[in-house]
Parts: structure tokens; C-alpha cells; sequence
């Protein structure tokens, strides 16, 4: 049983599965996301972003879900190297044929690419929120009102340089997902002529309505309060 298992995971086939599971569960993941990111809207100073964030850290289910989280990007980036590098063993020779665009998006040819940018994104996310967050302590919970997460959020997206790179990163994983949600249902045997325009329908409506709207939002929406001398935080008080 543990041979076929391990069989099964090893090849073609089985590699995408756990790339269309994997992926699934990060689309999942961002919906979640973006919920909490939307409570920076509310204008009451970040308070019910702060005691969403802070809730999670203290929830043992998210930190079980983080866990997973953490597992799932690490195997959804190997998987995809490893099917790269089987499809261009399989394939050394480019086509020839310039054709072969026309049957297919630059984006759903260069997955590899756009996920890469996508991950450096998520590891420099990481590294300004996660880090000094839930690591070194030197952003701080709703307990400290002077330097808490939403405040450092919303400085961060009011930095161009910042706010330029997670634009572009939503653009990309706006497309990324697009591509990918379909896929994972083509994987799972479930993309027939029947529900083909479904998944084309949801994918689409997830990834450019709400990821690339709703993400896109944030840094346009905070750049603009930072430019404009708006203090988007606090509108409502």
C-alpha cells in the first residue's frame, strides 16, 4: 500500500494532485486573508484588524492551520519545480512551431515564473509582518495602540516602493490562480465539457474580482491616503 502511495505520488499524475490540493488550500487560505485585511477599512484606528490578528495568534486551530499553511507553499513550490523539470525533460527541444501561443496564454505557459515572483512576495510579507509580529516582538498587538500590526500595515503600503511590489505580485497572482484554479479541477477529472465553463467562470470571478480587486485595493487605496494626507485608519471616528 505505502509503495503505491509513494508510486502514485511520484509521478506525473500524482504530482499535480498534490499541486491542485495544495493550491486549493492556499485559495482558501487568501479568501481568510483578505476578510482579515478588509477590517483595515473600517476606520476605528485598526481595532478590529488588530483583535482579528491577535485573536488568530492565540487560536491553537490557526496555529495548526498556519503549520499546514507553511507545508502546503513549501510542497506546492517543489511540486512545481519538479513537474517543470519532467516536462522539459520530456520535451527538450522548444516548438518550433510559433503556433503553439495561439492555443495558449503567456501566463499559463510561464506558471513557474509568475509563481516565483508570487513566492518572493510571500517570503518578503513574511519577513515585515509575520517576523517582527510573531518573532521578535517589536510590532506589537491591540495592547500597544502606539505600534501596532495595522498601523505597520498601513506604513508599509504607503511606501511606494512596497506598495508598487505588492501590486505587481497581485496582478501576477491574480492570473497565476486563474490558470491554477482551473487546472486543479482538470487534475481532479471534474473539467469536462460540462462544468469546463463553470470552473472558467469561478476561477476567473476568484482571481481578478476578488484577489486582484480586492488585494489590489490595499496598496492603491493606502498609497493614495499616505499621498492625499488621508488618515484611512481612522476615518470613521
Amino acid at each position: 500500500m505505502a509503495n503505491k502511495v509513494s508510486q502514485y505520488l511520484q509521478s506525473s499524475i500524482g504530482k499535480k494532485t498534490v499541486m491542485a490540493a495544495t493550491g486549493l488550500f492556499l485559495v482558501v487560505f487568501l479568501l481568510e486573508h483578505l476578510y482579515t485585511n478588509v477590517l483595515l477599512f473600517f476606520g476605528d484606528g485598526g481595532k478590529a484588524f488588530n483583535d482579528a490578528s491577535h485573536g488568530m495568534v492565540h487560536s491553537i486551530i490557526i496555529r495548526i492551520i498556519e503549520v499546514v499553511l507553511f507545508v502546503s507553499i513549501v510542497l506546492h513550490v517543489i511540486q512545481a519545480l519538479m513537474l517543470t523539470g519532467q516536462n522539459n525533460k520530456a520535451r527538450p527541444v522548444k516548438y518550433a512551431v510559433s503556433g503553439v501561443s495561439k492555443t495558449s496564454s503567456w501566463f499559463s505557459r510561464n506558471m513557474l515564473l509568475t509563481g516565483s515572483i508570487i513566492f518572493f512576495f510571500i517570503v518578503v510579507h513574511l519577513y515585515n509582518f509575520f517576523v517582527p509580529y510573531r518573532v521578535t516582538g517589536t510590532v506589537n498587538g491591540p495592547e500597544d495602540p502606539a505600534n501596532n500590526l495595522a498601523i505597520a500595515v498601513a506604513e508599509a503600503l504607503g511606501d511606494p516602493m512596497y506598495a508598487a511590489l505588492y501590486l505587481v505580485s497581485v496582478l501576477f497572482l491574480a492570473f497565476h490562480l486563474n490558470h491554477g484554479f482551473q487546472s486543479a479541477f482538470q487534475t481532479a477529472g471534474l473539467n469536462n465539457r460540462r462544468y469546463a465553463p463553470l470552473w472558467k467562470m469561478a476561477g476567473s470571478f476568484l482571481a481578478f474580482i476578488v484577489f486582484g480587486l480586492g488585494f489590489a485595493s490595499f496598496p492603491v487605496l493606502f498609497y493614495l491616503s499616505k499621498v492625499m494626507e488621508w488618515d484611512l485608519l481612522n476615518w470613521a471616528k
